[in-house]
């Protein structure tokens, strides 16, 4: 396995330093969301943000898909 990787090279870390990045702002995108919006129950904010930081990037895609069902309609 170490050499199928070393064989990869410099392709191989800038592939997955790119996803790496890609995945951290957009989990920083979801905290901050979760941060600024209205739930409609005050503890799914915290529930939304617990899953977010120990589901990674599950926790992450669940919050785009489901979490404005959760959110309040206050403008």
């Amino acid at each position: 396995m170490l050499s199928f990787v070393q064989n990869l090279g410099g392709q191989f870390l800038l592939i997955a330093g790119a996803l790496s990045a890609i995945y951290f702002i957009l989990m920083i995108y979801c905290i901050v969301d979760v941060i600024k919006s209205e739930f409609k129950d005050p503890s799914m904010k915290l529930i939304w943000i617990l899953i977010i930081l120990f589901a990674q990037l599950i926790g992450t895609l669940v919050y785009l898909i489901l979490g404005k069902s959760t959110k309040s309609l206050t403008y």
